[in-house]
């Protein structure tokens, strides 16, 4: 990958790429100078060539962004659908989540030499794994990644990620993929009031009224059922993994702030390294305690294992790094769609029910998304959108008027012959 000066955090895309136009350069002007008709005629088709250019420029970038945009929400969505259908899938013959969220989280050892393939093939300076390495270890502080900055940086946020994928495969085996997946959905919610508590953020009213919603939604949710003991426990623990979640990132914001990607990359391969020298213990633990067997390693589905694990690191890698092609905004969106996506999918391999109240709140949970969402300026640029369409209404009579009113003028001059000879 080319070096890039954006940052993100792990798990977060919350930084916006900007946008920027090629200037193209003009015709180069005749060293006599025209008179005044002529003059105008060469000036206007110059500025005219220049604005046309620009423009094809700047729709140029903007289409290639907006076609990223979908492949990234496409590849978000299938995803994250799919690594939660084949995850319930693998519970019929393996009923073994915490092993299941180890086995996968082994994986993200794989993020820095991902990242430093992708650096090779695209940098024009490149440099060799140890300096590369001693580079993105720069974001820990000046003495790199000691065993103290690994114990209290890296540590907490390994368990922190262990949770969130525990408890969100536990409430796979409690409740059907729909509610799972439209209900971890509510952890933006989660994220803004943790950010308004503990970092200061900004007051936005209508992030409230979302986070509101997405309480509303789980209330709903938990009715939908009846109140089972079933249900409540399956959604209770994925609320638990929606604030794991948004946990993860607030305190990524508050104790490393924001990442490069190289950095990134470094801090979740590092993350798989603690989760294989240190979590490694309690599947271990499960197996001999019973709580988590299986007879014998044949009878393990290694086919659904790897292919979660595949899945699952494929979301995490394009929900990182997917910010160095598209906007932010597009790939939370592969996360909302993936919620119809698992519906569709319960419908015709579950005995789902899709009563009133569930799609009340599946509705009123998205649309709390969706608000969340929304630029903190956005009210900023709706008022200027209704300024100029107020503006433009005014133009367009008055221009009508004088249409009008010059139009006979000018079929009279017309009329008249000239007697000039």
């Amino acid at each position: 990958m080319k070096k890039h000066s954006a940052r993100v955090a792990p798990l977060s895309a919350c930084n916006s790429p900007v946008l920027t136009l090629t200037k193209v350069e003009g015709e180069e002007r005749p060293r006599d100078s025209p008179g005044p008709a002529e003059a105008q005629a060469p000036a206007g088709v110059e500025a005219g060539g220049r604005a046309s250019r620009r423009c094809w420029t700047c729709s140029r970038a903007q289409l290639k962004k907006i076609f990223w945009g979908v492949a990234v929400v496409l590849c978000v969505c299938s995803s994250w659908a799919g690594s939660t259908q084949l995850a319930k899938l693998t519970f019929r013959k393996f009923d073994a989540p915490f092993t299941l969220t180890w086995f996968a989280t082994n994986w993200n050892f794989l993020f820095f030499p991902l990242y430093y393939v992708g650096h090779v093939c695209k940098s024009t300076e490149k440099q060799s794994v140890k300096q590369r390495y001693r580079e993105c270890c720069r974001f820990f502080g000046d003495n790199g990644l000691t065993l103290k900055v690994f114990f209290t940086k890296a540590a907490p946020f390994g368990v922190l990620w262990t949770l969130t994928n525990y408890l969100y495969l536990h409430a796979i085996k409690k409740i059907n993929t729909t509610d799972v997946s439209v209900l971890f959905c509510c952890n933006k919610a989660f994220v803004f009031l943790l950010s308004w508590i503990v970092l200061r953020d900004r007051f936005m009213g209508v992030r409230i009224v979302a986070a509101i919603l997405a309480i509303a939604g789980i209330v709903m949710m938990t009715y939908a059922d009846g109140f089972h003991s079933h249900s409540v426990i399956g959604i209770a623990l994925v609320v638990a993994s929606a604030s794991m979640s948004a946990l993860y990132k607030v305190l990524f914001k508050l104790l490393l702030g924001s990442a490069k990607f190289g950095e990134a990359a470094l801090f979740l391969s590092i993350l798989g390294v603690f989760n294989i020298l240190f979590i490694t213990c309690i599947p271990i633990i499960l197996y001999f305690t019973k709580v988590e067997y299986w007879s014998s390693f044949d009878d393990i589905p290694w086919g659904n294992l790897c292919g979660f694990s595949v899945l699952l690191l494929t979301f995490n890698i394009v929900l990182n790094f997917g910010i160095a092609v598209t906007y932010p905004t597009l790939m939370s969106l592969g996360i909302v769609l993936s919620v119809p996506v698992n519906a569709v999918i319960d419908h015709y391999t579950s005995q789902i029910i899709f009563n009133g109240v569930r799609v009340i709140a599946i509705i009123i949970i998205g649309l709390g998304f969706l608000l969340l969402l929304l630029p903190e300026e956005w009210d900023v640029w709706l008022i200027k959108l209704l300024t100029r369409l107020k503006v433009r209404k005014k133009e367009e009579p008055a221009e009508g008027a004088a249409d009008l009113s010059s139009g006979p003028q000018s079929k009279n001059r017309r009329a008249r012959p000239s007697f000039a000879r």
